[in-house]
Parts: C-alpha cells; structure tokens; sequence
C-alpha cells in the first residue's frame, strides 16, 4: 500500500471545449454552455469509482493497473494505494472510511485511518460473489451494491459463481446480508438520495434505469421505470437530477426527463461524482484520462 505523489498539477492540461451538447429539458441550468471540460491526465488503462472524500478530494480507481489514485481540491494526482485488490466503485461512509468493491477476491472492502483493509464478505449463501461492481452507503451505515459478472483475467474460475447477477444490502451492523433484487439483467451503477428513501438502479444489461423505494429493513419496493437508458456508474446532485454515464454523461430530472448530454472525447465513459471543495465540480472517469467540468449546482455527495 503505497502513497506516491505525482505532482501534476491541472494547469498542465488542456481545456477542452463542451461545444453542441444537447439543450433539451435544460441542460443549461447543469452546466454553463460556456463551460470547459477539462482532462486532467491522460495516463490510465480504464478508469472507474470516483467519490470525493469530505474535503473535495476525488478518490477514483484504475482497475487494470491495480490502484485508486487521488485528485486533491489543489490539482494535483497521486497513488493513494497500490495493489488494491482491484478496486472498481468507490464510496465514503459518514465517517470517512473508504469503502471499495474489490473483485479480486469478489470482496467488499473498508479501508481505515492508515489504510488499513478489512475485508469484510465475498459470498452469498456459500458461493462467491459474481463481482461486487458498485455501491452507496446510507447514512445508518448499512451498503447497497450491485454484483454483476464481468470475466476477469486474474480470476482462476470463468464461470458465474452466483445464479443470477443480483443487487444486495448489508446492514448497519455489517454483518446481516440480504438480496434485495434479483429481476435484473445486469445491474451495475447505484445511487440513493440523501434522505436514505429512495434507490436508483442501473441495469446496464437491459439498458434501463430503475427507481425504488427503500422500506425500513433495507428491502425495496415500488420499482419504477425511471428511464429507458442503462449506466455504468452514476450519481445525483442536490435538486435530484441523477447523472448516467456510457457515452459522456446524461443527465435527467429526478422525474425522468431528459435535460441532455454532456460529451467527453473517450469510447466510453465509466463513472461520474462531484468533488472539490464547493462540490460543484463534475469529476468524469472515462477510460484512460480523468475529465472535470464545473457545475451549476451541487452535488449529493
């Protein structure tokens, strides 16, 4: 586990124009069109799981290269740890413990003052985990995370060790496990409001955004289509417009509606959080660089 500083800094990267995205709905009270979109390095193999720590620090992993690397509120890039378990999403609990899916092991990892690792489960009634993918954390403490098989190289089994690719809940006590959906194709990017009722679902499988309620016991209920579009990661800003991402990122109204599309010069876009000190940076992992643009508005989290 190694903390390495890089020194680079964002003056060292080129502005990028945001020029033609979509206005429909609003997109203009997200994002300035006169915004910039900035790439802040280019360096990676594929970029996944930002979340900003409680300063605006922006904590986000390179999965192929085994490592989450940190993006400081005074620009500049440095390994936070390396190997990582092959960390993918990320997400901070109240307290601001790190919390990580890391598929080497199928584990769910929380990483402590020190970097200390405790691996907390990898399996479901015997069997492992398909590949713990994503994850948001309630303010009670308690997990949800979506379990979707990808094959990976490190992997020693090619087969999918649980029957179907599900999404579960770990309660606060970190110990009482339950799945809590398991009608989805693929399920991959998660996102809950603040006030812990409500449980956004990306079946990237079947290409469909879903919402639900969350009852007091963690299960889910109500499931509602929110949109006809599926996410590899996503998040939410304070007015409730959730974020999705795949090619650039598109916004919605925490109705639906589309308010437009945010371009970002890579194949494919992972993940998306807001970080800075204001929380109103757009943090963009997208495949080999990290991008950021600023925000009218801020984020969730």
């Amino acid at each position: 586990m190694i903390r390495k500083s890089i020194l680079l800094s964002a003056l060292l990267f080129a502005l990028i124009p945001v020029t033609g995205f979509s206005q429909e709905g609003g997109l203009s009270s997200i994002v300035d069109p006169g915004s910039k979109l900035e790439k802040l390095s280019g360096e990676f193999s594929f970029t996944e799981g930002p979340a900003a720590d409680k300063a605006g620090n922006v904590y986000f992993t390179d999965q192929p290269n085994d490592r989450i690397m940190i993006w400081s509120t005074d620009g500049r890039l440095s390994t936070f740890m390396q190997p990582s378990g092959r960390s993918n999403g990320l997400f901070f609990d109240k307290n601001g413990y790190l919390w990580s899916c890391a598929d080497e092991k199928n584990e769910l990892w929380c990483i402590g003052p020190g970097n200390k690792v405790t691996p907390l489960l990898n399996s479901y009634e015997g069997k492992l985990f398909n590949g713990p993918n994503d994850l948001w954390i309630r303010t009670d403490g308690s997990v949800f995370f979506t379990d979707p098989f990808y094959k990976r190289s490190w992997w020693d089994h090619s087969e999918m060790p649980q029957e179907k690719q599900c999404v579960y809940y770990l309660a606060p006590d970190h110990k009482t496990l339950k799945r809590i959906a398991d009608d989805l194709k693929q399920p991959n990017g998660i996102i809950g409001t603040p006030d812990g009722r409500t449980l956004y679902i990306s079946d990237i499988g079947d290409n469909k955004t879903w919402v639900y309620s969350i009852n007091p016991d963690g299960t889910l209920s109500g499931k509602k289509l929110f949109c006809e579009m599926g996410s590899d990661g996503m998040t939410i800003d304070k007015k409730g417009n959730i974020y999705l991402t795949g090619k650039g990122v598109t916004v919605f109204d925490k109705e639906g509606k589309k308010l437009g599309n945010i371009p970002v010069p890579e194949n494919w876009t992972a993940n998306v959080c807001f970080g800075g000190k204001d929380r109103k940076e757009l943090f963009i992992t997208a495949s080999k660089g990290l991008y950021r643009i600023k925000a009218r508005l801020r984020g969730a989290y």
